[in-house]
């Protein structure tokens, strides 16, 4: 067992002449299956293919790409386990100053677009080779889809690129099928099959039951037509109901989506997650100083995927689905105990989850054979009448890891969805989680507090979240603790008005309660949320949506939510006065800020703008990744 080769000098140490596929990623090459490149190398290794690491090449230089020369059956391309775009810029298209995945934090590593530009570039470099796009941004982008740092309609991606075929979701299934298929001697033209990719035809003709979508440049001039054929393809995500999707390009091009892979079973998810991984980053990064993401997932258990919890601006629902895969508590505990061995081990299990932590088995039954509801949602508005809601598997799970010899804590960072808790009629789970997996601060992700923007969001009422705090209050008190809820909240959401701003800031009062940290929304592609903000319109309904987006409205709305803030003392005074609030602004214990006249050192929208209008990363790609290749760990 050891590294996949990164260099030609390390596959001629394995005594391979060529290699089956190179794997062209933006990330460093960390073998861990939390990142997308090391699952489907592994996968594909595991079906006897020889599989070349190529991590970050300078795809300015044309020598880069020959490292290992042509494969023999294609190029894997993956940006990443974020988005590019997301990874390099924040919510205000200002740079990072740091990327974690890449050795050293250094950013610059890999390029902006990076599917796009990895693809022309082998595409120029190895005319004839297939490319096969895969990871997040792939999946994401894989039909027309909004830009919003080119604030652009964008074509599909595999047209971009000038690839072949994208594997779109998770990919274990159909970049095995891509792989036997190209090796049984079929051109990748004729891969139009496989479920969980997107493919190009000429004509319909094999695909005669498509659902026919409107063409790229009836999209790009009716932004009713965009919201309409974002929400076909958003009824379309479930592998046991969706049809297959045509979207044109001209008079003779289709992209094809093909219906969904299957969920994993569960013993095919042990037997992903048990491949032999070194569980680290290769050794040449170490004197670059390490790549900083694996300290993050290094002692993390993956122990679910797919989210039925619906938020509007998570793309879960186009990456993973809607249907939890789970683990078995004896593959867990065989990499917990992996982990004990780790020589940094400091007995503590930083979290064992996925994009929800507290689903550990589908919604209902009904959705193992026949799928998900089209139209409908698990637990928003309120929970389904069929949800079946048991804590018990997942309290069992973590009773067995707490019991590890030199396990000290088992933490719970995944994100716990509230409102499924409350529809337990038992509170041993509340009390368990209580009692061993909180350390003083439990985070939660209520989003806002006016009703309106969260039917926006798909998030449950401000009452549910009310209904939480108060059982979490009573539970630590009758378990002698002093533990808090930190709420984790959005502004300039679709739908979100500066009185629904107001609204917020009066609930914080009421709280006793400022957040150090605010999330602007970020448009990231593939969420209905997205959909709105380019739209105006909300894909579900077709009604018109208020969508805050000038820079001095969204700052206002930020600091509200940080009214306590004296260097924001004037955004707060105009938007008070803008919505007619004056009644708190004074002495009162009701008012949010106090008068006063300022003459000198008035902060402007723009310096505003340009030093708070900033947020650290996308629910949809959070930086500690369970699997940024898949949509990855979530703010419930």
């Amino acid at each position: 067992m050891g590294f996949l080769p990164i260099n030609r000098r390390e596959m001629q140490r394995l005594g391979w002449e060529q290699p089956d596929f190179v794997y062209v990623t933006g990330d460093a090459y960390v073998d861990h299956p939390s990142f997308g490149h090391a699952i489907i190398s592994r996968i594909l290794e595991s079906h006897g293919y020889k599989v070349a690491i190529l991590p970050q090449p300078d795809w300015r230089d044309d020598n880069a790409i020959h490292e290992f020369g042509k494969p023999r059956l294609g190029f894997l391309v993956s940006s990443g386990n974020m988005d590019s775009m997301v990874n390099h810029y924040s919510v205000s298209k200002k740079r990072r100053q740091m990327d974690a995945y890449t050795p050293g934090g250094v950013i610059g590593k890999r390029p902006d677009y990076a599917d796009v530009v990895y693809g022309n570039y082998i595409r120029r470099n190895f005319p004839d080779s297939p490319i096969i796009l895969g990871g997040i941004e792939a999946s994401l982008r894989r039909l027309a889809h909004y830009d919003y740092w080119s604030d652009k309609l964008k074509r599909s991606i595999l047209i971009e690129a000038q690839a072949d075929i994208i594997s779109y979701g998770m990919g274990e299934h159909s970049i095995v099928e891509i792989a036997d298929a190209l090796n049984s001697g079929l051109p990748v033209s004729e891969l139009t099959f496989i479920r969980g990719t997107v493919c190009k035809v000429r004509s319909l003709d094999r695909v005669p039951d498509a659902l026919v979508l409107p063409t790229y440049d009836e999209l790009t001039k009716d932004k009713k037509q965009y919201a309409a054929s974002f929400y076909k393809q958003y009824c379309n995500t479930d592998p046991f109901t969706a049809k297959q999707l045509a979207e044109p390009y001209g008079s003779h091009l289709y992209v094809i989506q093909n219906p969904p892979a299957y969920p994993l079973t569960t013993q095919e998810m042990d037997d992903v997650y048990e491949l032999p991984y070194m569980r680290t980053y290769h050794p040449s990064y170490e004197a670059l100083g390490g790549v900083p993401a694996i300290s993050e997932i290094k002692f993390s258990l993956c122990s679910n995927r797919g989210c039925f919890g619906g938020c509007s601006f998570c793309a879960l629902t186009f990456h993973q689905g809607r249907i939890i895969q789970t683990r078995s508590h004896e593959s867990l505990i065989r990499e917990a105990k992996l982990m004990t061995q780790e020589k940094d081990f400091k007995g503590y299990i930083h979290d064992v989850g996925g994009p929800t932590a507290n689903f550990r088995h589908p919604a209902c039954q009904k959705q193992l054979t026949k799928g998900v509801c089209t139209g409908k949602q698990c637990l928003f508005p309120s929970p389904c009448k069929n949800l079946t809601v048991d804590h018990q598997d997942y309290i069992q799970l973590l009773r067995k890891l707490r019991a590890l010899p030199k396990v000290k804590k088992v933490f719970i960072r995944s994100g716990i969805r509230f409102d499924y808790v409350l529809a337990d009629k038992s509170d041993a789970f509340l009390k368990e989680l209580c009692q061993y997996h909180v350390s003083g601060q439990l985070k939660v992700a209520p989003e806002h507090v006016s009703d309106r923007v969260l039917k926006y969001m798909g998030k449950p009422e401000n009452a549910v979240y009310k209904r939480f705090t108060q059982r979490y209050k009573a539970m630590n008190e009758k378990l002698g603790l002093k533990q808090y809820l930190v709420p984790y909240l959005m502004s300039s959401h679709p739908g979100s008005q500066l009185t629904d701003a107001v609204e917020m800031a009066e609930h914080l009062r009421d709280l006793g309660y400022m957040p150090e940290q605010v999330q602007d929304f970020y448009p990231t592609p593939s969420t209905i949320s997205t959909c709105m903000y380019y739209t105006g319109i909300d894909p579900r309904t077709g009604e018109s949506v208020y969508i805050p987006k000038d820079p001095h409205e969204k700052a206002m709305q930020r600091a509200l939510i940080q009214y306590r803030d004296p260097k924001l003392y004037d955004l707060v005074k105009e938007a008070l006065i803008k919505c007619g609030r004056q009644d708190l602004i004074g002495f009162g214990k009701e008012c949010l800020i106090a008068p006063r006249n300022i003459k000198q050192g008035r902060n402007t929208n723009t310096q505003y703008a340009k030093k708070h209008n900033d947020s650290s990363n996308t629910r949809q790609h959070r930086s500690d990744s369970k699997g940024r290749y898949s949509a990855g760990k979530r703010r419930k």
